[in-house]
């Protein structure tokens, strides 16, 4: 098979490393639920050493993650995960736990599953950051989302970007707290919470 690839990826990772780089400077083992193709958590890696930075996708997708993992061949990169957040989180002390454009492809029913588990994933003073769009008081924020959203509902009606506000309720109810809101590029969002 060819190796995956997303252009998203490529045009959002300094953004977001830029968020990272604050964030997780004291950190030292990240959980990235779903990773994708990888493209992230091999630049991500990469470019912070100092963090083991554990993948981890839907055993469908392990094929084309472990091509990008195998390729860049890091050592702070271990074997992907199998997750669905259908089944269980592995249990471990990660002191950050990081996804990026995930919530609006689960349904809602998983994203509060999510959230349900991620405790038992995480130390007591861990860090959560979601990268993403994200709707104000039950409203897009911009026109180009209002068409993001209805493509995705048109390839799968449980999916949808979902309203912050709810989100930070289901992260609040699972111990977190919210820590930072970041604006970026594209109509997307970084939002940090911590547990304790």
């Amino acid at each position: 098979m060819d190796k995956p690839y997303a252009s998203a990826c490529d045009r959002n990772r300094d953004p977001i490393l830029a968020v990272l780089r604050e964030r997780f400077a004291d950190r030292r083992r990240v959980l990235e639920v779903g990773s994708g193709t990888g493209q992230h958590a091999v630049y991500f890696a990469a470019a912070l050493p100092h963090l083991i930075w554990q993948t981890s996708e839907v055993p469908a997708q392990l094929p084309g993650l472990r091509m990008w993992l195998d390729e860049a061949a890091l050592r702070n990169t271990p074997a992907p995960l199998a997750l669905d957040v259908n089944d269980a989180l592995p249990q471990g002390e990660f002191d950050a736990v990081f996804s990026a454009n995930t919530l609006h492809i689960m349904s809602w029913d998983e994203v509060q599953r999510l959230f349900a588990l991620l405790p038992r994933a995480m130390s007591a003073d861990a860090l959560l950051t979601v990268y993403g769009p994200f709707n104000r008081g039950g409203k897009f924020t911009s026109e180009s989302n209002a068409a993001f959203d209805a493509s995705l509902r048109r390839t799968d009606p449980r999916s949808g970007i979902r309203d912050f506000e709810a989100v930070d309720a289901l992260a609040r109810a699972s111990g977190l707290v919210l820590l930072e809101d970041r604006e970026m590029p594209a109509n997307n969002r970084c939002i940090t919470w911590q547990r304790g």
